[in-house]
Order: structure tokens, then C-alpha cells, then sequence
């Protein structure tokens, strides 16, 4: 039994090894806290709850309902020490409260001003920090909101919070959207769990209502690690099915720290990994690659690629064979507490993702043996990551490619963690 336990404690250890490098991260304050969340029926409290046990918050009191199955078990699964306690309703009275005694900080992503009022009340009368964050479609616009309340910070502008429906009703939702969400409020969590900055901001985001695509293009995800997981869940919930996944690596212990769909699958394939679960989770018909994205790698017959790789060199070549062939290229890539999207359509675009950031100088100045000794050694001088940037990215990069369908034109996305504004 004490053989089991510590077994247990040194796979934790190794699972979020990533996270502990960053300088200044105190996990002991996620894994003692509480956390309580007020949803909705819909897919927002599920993938908070999913990226908040990968992360490795423990304990979450959850008054929902409705909780996504899928999303919940591979909460339990990545994270042996969650406890999620679930009661199935809407928070509609002040008795509810209770539920939440002995929270740290409740997150608040229901779409109903009675809810979003009575948390409101509770956070201001026992001084308890509030994170609210919400997607939302106001006439020909669509877009999400978050905020962190904590008393003192009388916000002048807290009714932009409130849900103008009461009671809970039909509401809009998106599941790329909601991915965003959950990543940004769960950066929030963890600032105020770990005492560090939150934003005084609204976070917000909006674009133009998009129409539903026809037809299924052709989509390629280069990578199948935490940006191309995420990638590939929001294809999933915008109805795209014909996806391949390439990516030459297997999965190790340190990536579950954000890989969400691997944690059955130490020493396994990440690109036939991903396919599988996709397909079996989601009904997709998707397939995989097993294999480096290289000069000689076949683009013409994919409509779309999402380049979701961690170096430049293999970006640099997803950019030059974009171009030869005049094919729609996502590009995002993240860090620790940054990330960005750069959208390259060949149609009105005349400047690659690689030439956009500056990648050929930065390659041009290394040590030409140096890109495949980093890669070998990589287990050994890893970089800090978590799965919030990841996701964020992700979803950006699927909002990107959705709004280039609808004819829109999408901005170039750069996000940073430490800001106010965030992107």
C-alpha cells in the first residue's frame, strides 16, 4: 500500500513537472485549495473542470445541471486526486450558498442574472474573489467576456457581467469560444489562488456572427501535443470531421500536465493517440501521420494546415510549402505565459507566419547542429508549460480558420498572460 502511494506521488511529480519549473509557482496552493463553480448547461463548467484537474486543483464543488461526461472523466483520469462534488441544479436562491463554504474563490459561468447577482452578493459580503466569464451573441455579434471580482474593486461597469436574462433560459454557445474561457479563467484562478496579479480589465473578445460552413474541408494538424489537442477539440465541436494528425513523437509522463486525451497512453504514438480518441469520443472519422513534418511532406490535397509544432524550423517549412501551394495555414505557438496566432490565406496574404515573426533571422543565428541536439536532449532541458496557453491558442487558432470561411478577415492574435488587456 505505501509502495501504491508513493508510486502515485512521484507519477503527480512527474506529470507536472512542466509547471514546476516556472519561476515563482507554488503548487501546493492549487492542490489545497477549493474551488467552487456556478454553470449552466452547456460545455463551459465541463472544460474549466477538465483543465483544472490537469493543472492539479483537487477539489472542486460544482452546482450545474448538467456536466459533459467525456470531459469529466478525463478529469478523474489525469488527475488521481480530484474530487468533484456535483449537485444538479441551477443556483436560484440564497441557500445555495452553503454549498460553497470553505471555497477559496467561486468561478461564475452561468448565463442568468439571478445567478451572477447572488454570487456577486456573496463574494462582496465574505470578501471571496469572483471569476465570471461568459460567451455571448448580441445581434450580428458574437464574443465572450471575463472578469475577476474581488471587493474593493467596485467596478463601474459590473452590469457588462450580468447576464439581462434572469432565470435560466436557452442561451448561445460555442464550444471554441468556451475552450478560450475556460483557459483564461482558469489563468485567473490560478493568479488569485497563488497571490499573484489578476487583470483589472474586462477581458473581452468579439467578431462577427459566423454562418454555418458547407461542406468538410480537408484539414491538416501539424503536432498532436497540447495545441494540437485542443485543435483538434475544437474542430470537433465546429462539425469538421476530416482530419489528419501528424506528429512524429510518442507521449511521455511530462506532457499530461496539458495533453489531456494521453493519460492512457505513456510510450504511445501522440498522432494515432489523438485520431483514436477523437474518433471514439466523438464519432469523427479522422486518421493519423506518424511522421516529421519535413520539404518532402504532401500539402496539396489539404485545404487548411494548423501548425501547432514547438520549433522553427519545422515552421518555416510549413510556411514556404503553404505558399508554394497556396493553402490556408493556421499558425500558433506558446510559452509559458504568452502565445500567438498569425493567419496566412493565400488569397489576400502575401507575408507567411514565419516571415510575419521574424523566424528565418532567429534560425539563421543558431548553431546549425543545434536544432536536433535540443530535440535529443529535450527531456533533459525542457521548457515550463501549462495547459492555459495551450488551450487559449488553440481556440483562437479555430476561430481563426471559422472566421476566414465566413469571409471574415481574423486579426493576428497575441496573447500574454501578465497584461491587463491579455490580447
Amino acid at each position: 500500500m505505501i509502495w501504491a502511494i508513493e508510486k502515485i506521488d512521484i507519477m503527480r511529480q512527474n506529470r507536472l513537472d512542466r509547471q514546476l519549473r516556472i519561476e515563482g509557482w507554488n503548487q501546493k496552493a492549487l492542490e489545497n485549495a477549493k474551488v467552487g463553480v456556478v454553470g449552466d448547461d452547456d460545455l463551459l463548467a465541463s472544460l474549466y473542470i477538465m483543465s483544472a484537474a490537469a493543472l492539479g486543483i483537487n477539489n472542486i464543488v460544482v452546482l450545474a445541471p448538467v456536466l459533459n461526461p467525456i470531459l469529466v472523466e478525463t478529469a478523474k483520469k489525469l488527475n488521481l486526486r480530484f474530487i468533484l462534488t456535483h449537485l444538479e441544479g441551477f443556483y436560484t436562491h440564497p441557500v445555495m450558498a452553503e454549498l460553497f463554504e470553505g471555497c477559496n474563490l467561486i468561478v461564475d459561468l452561468s448565463h442568468y442574472g439571478l445567478a451572477n447577482k447572488l454570487v456577486l452578493e456573496k463574494g462582496f459580503r465574505e470578501n471571496l474573489p469572483i471569476i465570471r466569464g461568459f460567451c455571448y451573441e448580441d445581434h450580428d455579434d458574437q464574443g465572450f467576456n471575463v472578469f475577476s471580482y474581488l471587493r474593493g474593486r467596485e467596478w463601474r461597469e459590473l452590469e457588462q457581467i450580468i447576464s439581462p436574462y434572469q432565470m435560466p433560459n436557452k442561451h448561445f454557445d460555442d464550444g471554441v469560444l468556451d475552450t478560450i474561457i475556460a483557459g483564461i479563467v482558469l489563468e485567473e484562478t490560478k493568479n488569485i489562488l497563488m497571490g499573484q496579479n489578476t487583470s483589472d480589465d474586462l477581458i473581452s473578445y468579439k467578431r462577427k456572427k459566423l454562418k454555418t460552413p458547407n461542406g468538410q474541408p480537408k484539414i491538416l494538424v501539424v503536432g498532436s501535443g497540447a495545441l494540437g489537442i485542443f485543435v483538434g477539440l475544437g474542430l470537433v465541436y465546429s462539425k469538421f470531421s476530416r482530419i489528419t494528425f501528424m506528429d512524429p513523437d510518442v507521449v511521455e509522463v511530462t506532457n499530461l500536465n496539458r495533453q489531456v486525451f494521453f493519460y492512457d497512453a505513456i510510450g504511445e504514438s501522440k498522432a494515432k493517440t489523438l485520431s483514436k480518441k477523437l474518433n471514439r469520443l466523438f464519432g469523427i472519422d479522422s486518421n493519423a501521420q506518424v511522421a516529421y513534418f519535413d520539404i518532402n511532406s504532401d500539402i496539396a490535397s489539404h485545404d487548411v494546415v494548423f501548425d501547432c509544432v514547438d520549433n522553427f524550423e519545422s515552421r518555416i517549412v510549413l510556411s514556404q510549402k503553404c505558399l508554394d501551394h497556396g493553402v490556408i495555414l493556421i499558425s500558433g505557438g506558446t510559452s509559458a505565459d504568452k502565445g500567438q496566432v498569425v493567419s496566412y490565406n493565400p488569397v489576400d496574404d502575401d507575408i507567411t507566419p514565419a516571415e510575419l515573426l521574424g523566424m528565418y533571422d532567429i534560425v539563421k543565428k543558431r548553431n546549425p547542429e543545434a536544432y536536433q541536439r535540443e530535440r535529443a536532449a529535450c527531456i533533459y532541458n525542457p521548457d515550463p508549460s501549462v495547459i492555459m496557453t495551450n488551450q487559449i491558442t488553440a481556440g483562437f487558432m479555430v476561430d481563426s480558420y471559422r472566421m476566414l470561411l465566413d469571409g471574415q478577415t481574423p486579426e493576428n492574435i497575441f496573447y500574454n498572460s501578465t497584461c491587463n488587456t491579455r490580447f
